[in-house]
């Protein structure tokens, strides 16, 4: 089945650091644009980063810029997310999603065609 899951959140102090994956377990969306969008607690979800097919493209959120590395291994068919830098404001749902085309310029949720569920960060003071 069509599935990308997201694992790697969980509860880390200010200043720490933590690494997102999200495994395309079918190779569905082995050719897609990928990126890491993040819904703060009763808040829209919010672009993060997006990362090219080839791996050779990336954008980041100036938010996060300088603070989080998105990267691909597509032998392995996992998108990955380095976090370093944490901070409180960084606490959301993290989701990891895939479009069929378009650059990774694209930071509207709604351009992205499919989902994860989202795995939890929280960061602490």
């Amino acid at each position: 089945q069509v599935q990308l899951v997201e694992s790697g959140g969980g509860l880390v102090q200010a200043g720490g650091s933590l690494r997102l994956s999200c495994a395309d377990s079918e190779r569905t969306f082995s050719s897609y644009t990928k990126a890491w969008f993040r819904q703060p607690p009763g808040k829209d979800s919010e672009f993060v980063a997006a990362i090219s097919w080839s791996g050779g493209g990336t954008y980041y959120a100036d938010s996060v810029k300088g603070r989080f590395t998105i990267s691909r291994d597509n032998a392995k068919n996992t998108v990955f997310l380095q976090m370093t830098s944490l901070k409180p404001e960084d606490t959301a749902v993290y989701y990891c999603s895939a479009k069929a085309s378009g650059n990774v310029y694209a930071t509207e949720p709604y351009l992205y065609n499919y989902w994860g569920q989202g795995t939890q960060v929280t960061v602490s003071a």
